[in-house]
């Protein structure tokens, strides 16, 4: 058995006015003792029985997301992989001249993701990862224009991701990530059809493209649904700008040679990221860090959010672990029809009926009347033209 291996890292040089996710601005001299939390959390579940089912398994990818784990030093870096090659057999990277470097979409390669902002990118930094056993680099590139950069929150601009991206082919990275979002603040269908063409000008080999999100949990979201004007919260794209946003963009990587593989995803032939299919499709994978999610195909399970009290147990030998969860049947069969049909090759209709013993035809035939989904042979995907609405669409499903 395959597992993959998540490392959170909650720091941030600044919180981004749209982002809703729990991480924080903190003192760079905390960053060595999470670090070293991280590498004594890899230990203890390694030696523990929290883990039984998945004993055994080899960790063939490892994702370290946030956050911006690229202000990490390439040492604190180095020392989480080594305590992953140590107790989950994570094979080794075998250096910058290898056809492992060249073809890292082998099989027997692992996939091994830093997430990065482009201002932190250093040309020391990039060869250090690498030499450490990075083979990919997702950057969070956003947008392409200073006015919407500088709107969210963000600390790059423009110069810096083509600096970032000429320092990580220099030293040698072979499958480079791009994320960008439809709807920022002060964003124009002109100034995202100029993001959209520089990053295939830069060409990397995945292109991530999300919708903005407006709820509760971020700065700007708050702002926008009070109706107010701070953030350029006035200035957000409508729900049907963004939708012709993503639509536009489809249609540009198709033709730029990119793989539709999953509805915010894109790759070049050979480059889906390997570790995010195991979420989509429900393979187990372990997360380590503040706030870190793990599922062995049984249960669920997470960490304390707040990165001090999780370091705080970790030192004092007490698990971080704040829920764990049996996933029941009906709680599997959903997440394999939501998570599935986020897949654009869809799902086998016929195995996840047979596997959870229930037929869907009566949920799924008002939808295929309305044409938000297709059913080809015993294949159910969503219909094209509702990629960008999924959300609506699984509502109904599950509903």
């Amino acid at each position: 058995m395959s597992v993959g291996i998540y490392i959170q890292v909650p720091f941030c040089q600044t919180k981004c006015t749209y982002c809703n996710f729990h991480t924080g601005v903190v003192a760079r001299e905390k960053y060595v003792p999470y670090a070293d939390a991280v590498c004594r959390e890899i230990s203890q579940l390694a030696a523990s029985g929290e883990i039984s089912r998945l004993r055994d398994a080899t960790a063939d990818t490892v994702y370290f997301g946030g956050g911006t784990p690229s202000l990490l030093e390439p040492a604190a870096l180095d020392s989480i992989l080594n305590a992953l090659r140590q107790n989950f057999g994570l094979a080794e990277f075998v250096g910058p001249d290898s056809e492992s470097v060249r073809e890292v979409t082998a099989a027997r390669d692992p996939e091994s993701t830093l997430e990065a902002d482009p201002e932190t990118i250093t040309p020391e930094k990039a060869q250090a990862w690498l030499a450490t056993g990075f083979n990919r680099v997702s950057l969070g590139v956003q947008s392409f224009d200073d006015r919407e950069l500088q709107a969210a929150g963000r600390m790059h601009r423009r110069a810096d991701i083509f600096a970032a991206a000429r320092i990580l082919r220099e030293a040698g990275f072979r499958n480079i990530s791009m994320d960008l979002i439809a709807g920022l603040a002060r964003q124009t269908r002109a100034s995202w059809e100029e993001s959209v063409a520089r990053a295939l000008e830069i060409r990397p080999e995945h292109i991530s493209l999300y919708l903005l999100e407006i709820d509760e949990g971020s700065r700007l979201g708050k702002e926008s649904l009070a109706g107010g004007s701070r953030y350029h919260a006035e200035a957000i794209p409508s729900d049907d700008a963004m939708a012709e946003s993503y639509e536009s963009a489809s249609v540009r990587l198709a033709d730029a040679g990119y793989e539709h593989y999953e509805i915010s995803n894109w790759g070049r032939p050979g480059f889906r990221s390997r570790h995010n299919l195991k979420y989509w499709r429900r393979e187990p994978y372990i997360g380590l860090g503040a706030g870190a999610h793990s599922f062995d195909g049984e249960r669920r399970w997470s960490n304390v959010h707040d990165w001090a009290q999780y370091v705080a147990c970790i030192e004092s030998g007490v698990s971080p672990r704040e829920q764990i969860e049996l996933v029941t049947a009906q709680q599997a069969l959903d997440e394999e029809l939501f998570l599935g049909l986020r897949q654009l090759e869809g799902i086998d209709l016929a195995r996840v009926e047979k596997k959870y013993g229930v037929s869907l035809q009566a949920r799924i035939a008002g939808l295929r009347d309305q044409g938000l989904v297709e059913l080809d042979g015993a294949t159910l995907r969503l219909a094209p033209a509702h990629l960008a609405v999924a959300n609506e669409v699984f509502v109904e499903l599950l509903g």
